[in-house]
């Protein structure tokens, strides 16, 4: 995994509620832990893009429903800054689900995808629709 050059501000907390931005068969996730990340004691862990979450399906189909994954922030609604001082927000707050090999478990990404997760995770990026 490599390190993200973006000074990202890492807003989605544990019991935040995300949209699944593939075709896995999962519609909203909810984030019940941060794996990538690192804290202070006793601080809840927070999440950015590009950060792996631990997601549980909240609704989708009846295979993938009340499942655990780990998944992959693509997207969040907190702007962020690039290295080239660039400020980038997006429309809602959506991750793509992962399997164990750190392939993604969809074919198709639904909408844009941060070129901060393609860096980090290229199998993302050979899915995805369009990168900005």
């Amino acid at each position: 995994m490599k390190p993200v050059g973006s000074n990202i501000t890492r807003t989605l907390d544990i019991g935040a509620e995300l949209t699944c931005a593939d075709n896995s068969g999962a519609k909203k996730l909810k984030i019940i832990g941060v794996k990538s990340q690192a804290s202070r004691r006793s601080r809840r862990n927070s999440a950015g893009v590009g950060d792996i979450v631990v997601v549980k399906i909240l609704k989708g189909d009846e295979e993938v429903k009340h499942q655990v994954f780990d998944a992959v922030i693509v997207r969040q609604r907190k702007e962020f800054q690039r290295p080239d001082g660039l400020r980038v927000k997006f429309e809602d707050n959506a991750a793509v689900l992962m399997e164990e090999g750190g392939l993604p478990k969809g074919s198709v990404t639904k909408g844009p995808i941060a070129k901060e997760v393609v860096q980090r995770f290229s199998p993302v990026g050979k899915i995805a629709s369009k990168v900005v």
